[in-house]
């Protein structure tokens, strides 16, 4: 996969961020979503690409725009397929909080698991945690394993865990083994690569929630040479209908992060609001200034790109 369009994704979710930052803190989710799903579509089709959305906003009969299936690019250069969240984490920009970002992953043709929108158990470490977790396990065992190959007592660990009733027995488990948790409203994409970031004090992601994010941040992780892994959870009989169109043959199955993110990825994200991983979006008269973060599984280089925006030279969208 070129690694020069690099810089034109990174375009893709700095147009998305901007779009949606201008709703942050209004109340408004729909919205936000909606800017950011507008500014990205647009800026797709100015990428040199044969791109198909193999996660997005849904299904073609639930969304208009970057919906599964959708072909976007130019139409001409290489063949890929995109994960994308125009907005990861709807509630946390219209309620002005931490970690929205505009996220994307690219691979080429084939490698991108198209994962149905039902939730996913998930785990994720850093590198320092790489063959200390098994989804399969008691939260207990993968956070005694994980103190193991740290070198530090489970007091020493923090997991990160979204709050939600589902996950009140996963919680108190946590809690009775002496680690620390982080617990947080949203974005689980953030919250994976916060694992491999020492700064956050995060070592492990634990708990359930979307598919499709599941695959974007099995993506990141990779690039990052971290570990992930994750297993379907249908509720009911719609769910697992929604599986089998998708080509899921067996909803039990244990994915690891090379069956969900296969050959050579890239992973591109913007800011939104404030976070662990990246700065949000600043407005100042005239204009605006962006973080993104481009990672690439094949080089492991991490690049950081902070961008100065000039609205009177600026495409709106």
């Amino acid at each position: 996969m070129n690694r020069n369009l690099a810089l034109e994704f990174i375009r893709v979710t700095e147009i998305a961020a901007l779009n949606a930052a201008r709703w942050m803190g209004r109340g408004d989710e729909k919205a936000a979503d909606q800017a950011a799903v507008d500014g990205m579509r647009k800026m797709l089709d100015t990428v040199e690409c044969q791109g198909v959305v193999v996660i997005g906003e849904g299904e073609r009969d639930e969304a208009p725009m970057l919906y599964i299936g959708e072909k976007v690019g130019t139409g001409n250069g290489p063949e890929i397929e995109i994960a994308l969240d125009p907005l990861e984490g709807t509630t946390i920009c219209a309620q002005g909080g931490n970690n929205a970002i505009a996220v994307m992953a690219i691979g080429s043709k084939d490698c991108l698991l198209n994962a149905p929108d039902i939730y996913m158990k998930k785990i994720a470490v850093g590198p320092a945690g790489v063959g200390a977790i098994d989804i399969q396990d008691k939260a207990t065992n993968n956070l005694k394993r994980l103190a193991q190959r740290k070198g530090c007592s489970l007091g020493d660990l923090t997991a990160i865990i979204l709050d939600r009733p589902r996950h009140k027995e996963l919680i108190q488990e946590v809690r009775d083994c002496g680690a620390r948790i982080y617990l947080i409203g949203d974005g689980d994409v953030s919250a994976a690569i916060a694992t491999a970031l020492p700064s956050t004090g995060i070592d492990i992601m634990i708990g359930t929630g979307g598919a499709p994010e599941g695959v974007i941040a099995a993506a990141a992780m990779k690039c990052i040479k971290g570990d992930f892994q994750g297993i379907l959870v249908p509720r009911n009989d719609d769910d697992i209908e929604r599986a089998k169109r998708m080509g899921i043959e067996d909803i039990n199955r244990v994915y690891s992060m090379e069956e969900l993110a296969k050959g050579d990825v890239m992973f591109v994200a913007t800011g939104v609001t404030d976070g662990s991983l990246l700065k949000g979006v600043q407005f100042r008269p005239g204009g605006a200034s962006t973080h993104s973060i481009i990672m690439r599984s094949r080089s492991g280089t991490i690049r950081h790109i902070t961008a100065d925006h000039h609205f009177d030279r600026k495409p709106v969208y």
